[in-house]
């Protein structure tokens, strides 16, 4: 039998992260699991003709963005969705799906439910897709969770 104790939903506080968080906080509820909530703020990259002459962040700029983020986390389960054996949160910094690969393998996670934007054609030849990459280098299954603008049925 395959033991899913620890889920893991990445979340960028879209209307379709929030579906897939719902899936997720049901789930660990049935199972008894554990629900890891993760949030990856992107660094900021500079662009232009000389990257050198960009101008460098304050170190105070990085820490409201975390502590933002952070405490929206707080507030992101809605408490109708179930009721996990644990919630932790985290924020971390970096590129969306090598953070979330890396969350996952240090955690330990065993399911990550994580939402697709639905993009197609060009936008997502141009953009990629941060949920392909992850089900191609999760250390784990992961469950995708498609955003069809339908309120989920009640599955109780």
């Amino acid at each position: 039998m395959i033991d899913i104790e620890r889920i893991l939903a990445p979340t960028d506080f879209s209307t379709h992260a929030q579906q897939a968080l719902r899936y997720a906080c049901d789930l660990a509820e049935r199972l008894g699991a554990d629900l890891y909530i993760l949030h990856v703020l992107s660094e900021i990259v500079p662009t232009g003709p000389d990257p050198l002459l960009m101008p460098v962040m304050p170190p105070q700029f990085y820490q409201e963005d975390e502590d933002r983020a952070a405490k929206s986390l707080e507030t992101v389960l809605d408490p109708s969705w179930g009721k996990p054996r644990t919630v932790t949160t985290a924020v971390r910094w970096g590129t969306a799906a090598e953070a979330i690969v890396d969350y996952a393998s240090e955690q330990k996670i065993d399911l990550v439910v994580i939402a697709t934007h639905g993009r197609s054609g060009l936008s997502h030849v141009l953009l990629g897709s941060v949920a392909e990459r992850i089900v191609r280098e999760a250390p784990c299954p992961v469950l995708t969770i498609r955003d069809t603008g339908k309120a989920r049925p009640n599955a109780s």
